[in-house]
C-alpha cells in the first residue's frame, strides 16, 4: 500500500502529532508499506527520510516556533502527480487538510482524517481573537472537513460523543498512537535519580508535557503544593518546556519549594524512558487531550496514574485499577496522591496494571494493524 499523509507538524517539532506521524510510518514500513509524508518546511533542519517533501512555510512562533505551510507548491504539484498513492490520510483539516482533499479527490482515493486535537481548548494559541469566536470557528471547519472525508480517526474512544455533538455524521474509529517497545528497554532508574539527587527513598512525583496553559500544569502544581511542604522524603519532577516555565519556577519560589520541585527542561526521546523509570506516581490535569500519549507511554512503563477525569485519560486509566481518575478540584487530587505515597504495595499495584493495559491494548504495532485494517477497509467499499 502507498500511504500519503498530510500534517502541518511535523519533526523536528517533538509534540503528539510528530510523534504520532512517526510512530504509525515506522510500523507501516516494517510491514511493507511505503509511505509519502507532506509536511511544512523547517528552516535549518534536514530530513533523512527521501520520501518526506515539504511545502514552502512561513516560520512564525506564537509561543514557540510552529511554521505554517502554504497548501500550495508547483514542486509538490508534481511529484504527487506522479505518486501512485492508494490513500491519503490527513492530520489536519485546515493548510496541509485542503491539500490533502483536493488530491485525494483528484486521484480518486480514500481520504482518512485525524481528529487530534479539541480545538475549544488550544484557543489560548490564536491571538488577537475572541476565544468564543476563535473555537467556534475552527470547529466548524474541522466538522466540515470530517464530514467530507471517508473516515474519522480518533486517538480514544472518549472524543466520539463530543464530536458528534458538535456535528461530526461520518463513521468514527478510535485508534490511538500505539508505545513503541523497542524505545523503552532496559531503561535506567538511577541515571535521572542521580542526576537530581533524588535519593532512593524519596518518592517522586512526575509529570512530563509540555508546560502550556491547556494541560492544566497549574492546577497540578497548586494541588501538590501542601504534599511536598508537608513530607520531606516527597519530591516533584517536571519534565518539558514551554511558556509557562517562568510563572511555575517563580511560584515554586514563592512557596519555598526550590529543594522540592525540579524543572529539568526539554526531555530528548533517547532519555524519556530513563525519567518514566526514575518516577514512582504519575500525575496528569490536562483537560484538554484526545490521548495523551504521554500516558500510554507511562502505563507501558509501569507507573500508577493519577488524573483529572477527562477525555484522553478516561479512556486510558481505569479507577482504581491503574490509578485514580478524579474531578478537576485540588483536595480531591492531592488526597488520592497522597494515598499512593503513603502505599507502596498499591503503588506497585496500580503500576502492574498499568504495565498490563498498555502492553496488551496500546503497543505501536497493535495501534498500526488497527489504522491499516482502516485503509484496506476504505479500499474495499
Amino acid at each position: 500500500m502507498k500511504i500519503g499523509i498530510f500534517t502541518n507538524n511535523y519533526l523536528p517539532n517533538a509534540y503528539g502529532v510528530s510523534t504520532s506521524i512517526e510512530t504509525f510510518r515506522r510500523d507501516f514500513e516494517k510491514m511493507g508499506h511505503e509511505v509519502f509524508i507532506f509536511a511544512p518546511e523547517w528552516k535549518g533542519y534536514k530530513d533523512e527520510n527521501k520520501n518526506v517533501f515539504r511545502y514552502p512555510s512561513i516560520d512564525i512562533e506564537i509561543k514557540f516556533r510552529f511554521p505554517l505551510p502554504v497548501p500550495y507548491s508547483w514542486k509538490i504539484n508534481k511529484i504527487l502527480k506522479n505518486l501512485d498513492l492508494d490513500i491519503i490520510h490527513a492530520q489536519h483539516p485546515n493548510l496541509l487538510g485542503t491539500a490533502a482533499m483536493k488530491w485525494a479527490r483528484k486521484k480518486k482515493i480514500p481520504l482518512v482524517f485525524t481528529w487530534h486535537t479539541l480545538y475549544d481548548q488550544y484557543t489560548n494559541f490564536v491571538p488577537f481573537l475572541p476565544k468564543k469566536f476563535a473555537a467556534n470557528y475552527m470547529i466548524k471547519k474541522a466538522v466540515k472537513f470530517a464530514n467530507s472525508s471517508d473516515v474519522v480517526i480518533v486517538p480514544t474512544s472518549s472524543i466520539i460523543p463530543i464530536i458528534k455533538k458538535w456535528g461530526v455524521k461520518k463513521e468514527i474509529t478510535s485508534i490511538a498512537t500505539g508505545v513503541v517497545e523497542k524505545d523503552f528497554e532496559n531503561p535506567d532508574r538511577k541515571s535521572v535519580r542521580g542526576k537530581f539527587k533524588i535519593k532512593d527513598d524519596e518518592v517522586l512525583l512526575l509529570l512530563i508535557s509540555r508546560l502550556t496553559e491547556e494541560k492544566n500544569i497549574e492546577f497540578v502544581l497548586e494541588a501538590v503544593t501542601e504534599i511536598l511542604k508537608n513530607n520531606e522524603k516527597v519530591k516533584f519532577l517536571v519534565g518539558g518546556e514551554g511558556y509557562l516555565v517562568p510563572k511555575l519556577k517563580e511560584y515554586a519560589a514563592d512557596h519555598n519549594l526550590g529543594e522540592k520541585i525540579i524543572f529539568t527542561g526539554e526531555i530528548g526521546r533517547t532519555e524519556i524512558k530513563d525519567y518514566y523509570a526514575t518516577g514512582d506516581i504519575f500525575i496528569w490535569g490536562s483537560k484538554s487531550e484526545t490521548q495523551g500519549m504521554i500516558l500510554t507511554e507511562v502505563m507501558y512503563s509501569g507507573l500508577p496514574v493519577v488524573a483529572v477525569e477527562a477525555t484522553g485519560s478516561k479512556s486510558l486509566v481505569i479507577n482504581e485499577v491503574n490509578g485514580f481518575l478524579v474531578k478537576d478540584d485540588e483536595e480531591e487530587f492531592s488526597k488520592a496522591v497522597e494515598k499512593l505515597i503513603n502505599n507502596k504495595d498499591l503503588r506497585q499495584k496500580f503500576g502492574e496494571a498499568s504495565k498490563k493495559i498498555a502492553r496488551d491494548s496500546f503497543t505501536s504495532e497493535i495501534c498500526a494493524k488497527k489504522m491499516l485494517g482502516v485503509y484496506e477497509k476504505c479500499l474495499n467499499h
